[in-house]
């Protein structure tokens, strides 16, 4: 059975390119533009398996988005993966702290994108 999967990007193709690789594979995809309307998404969709964000992002970036959720809200727990073109160890580390579950390069390999959700999510 595919999961709930929200993806925060700026960047539509990004989101374009996700929405199709994981629908392909029997997943639900909710998509937001940014951290601030991944909150509101999160707010209105309750529960989801996996969140995929961004890091660089207008209004509120893949930190502040992370740690919103770490903070509180229904999806406390939920396993979250970084998406981004960053690969520094300092930032990783930053997203660590933050609450991020994993961390995947841009460009996304779609079958080693999809075997991180298997691992963070079974």
């Amino acid at each position: 059975m595919g999961k709930t999967i929200l993806t925060v990007d700026d960047s539509r193709t990004m989101r374009d390119m996700l929405r199709l690789a994981l629908s392909t594979a029997g997943h639900n995809v909710i998509q937001a533009d940014d951290g601030v309307h991944g909150v509101e998404v999160l707010e209105n969709a309750g529960l989801v398996d996996v969140i995929i964000t961004d890091i660089n992002m207008p209004r509120m970036d893949g930190y502040g988005f992370i740690e919103h959720v770490r903070r509180g809200s229904a999806n406390k727990v939920t396993p979250i993966l970084v998406l981004t073109t960053e690969s520094e160890p300092a930032k990783k580390a930053r997203a660590r702290d933050a609450g991020a579950t994993g961390w995947i390069v841009k460009p996304f390999d779609p079958e080693k994108l999809l075997a991180a959700i298997r691992r963070v999510s079974p």
